[in-house]
């Protein structure tokens, strides 16, 4: 398996190419962040369920994305802060995605949420992705 400096990225990569091929199930090495990134897409409405499996000697994060038909509920997504570029944004400056149609990513103090959570908690943090 080849090294990621992304993680997070490759998660959500991992989900786009998912959605679009109209797969089942996709997996990904899991991590604690990538846990609650799926949590938030399952909440949301992005993924049918998700679920953490032992395969081999590491863990893995098998999620089930949502279709209406053939049509993906996720549209499209963006991953705003990397590793080189971290974005971070207030309570006031969290966009809102489609006129509120997706939903924004953030890291917070007090954990993974969406964007709406976040601004409804007036608390700020670092802007993962944009999900739509």
């Amino acid at each position: 398996m080849a090294v990621v400096s992304d993680p997070i990225s490759d998660f959500l990569t991992r989900f786009k190419n998912a959605s679009r091929a109209e797969l089942e199930e996709f997996s990904a090495p899991y991590s604690k962040i990538k846990e609650q990134i799926a949590r938030i897409l399952k909440e949301e409405g992005y993924i049918w369920s998700y679920e953490t499996v032992k395969d081999g000697d590491f863990q893995v994060i098998k999620a089930k994305p949502r279709y209406s038909g053939h049509t993906p509920a996720l549209t499209d997504l963006k991953r705003v802060s990397r590793p080189g570029l971290r974005h971070y944004v207030g309570c006031k400056e969290i966009p809102k995605v489609l006129g509120g149609m997706g939903i924004a990513i953030l890291s917070t103090p007090q954990g993974v949420m969406a964007g709406h959570t976040a601004r409804k908690k007036n608390i700020g943090g670092e802007l993962l992705a944009l999900v739509w």
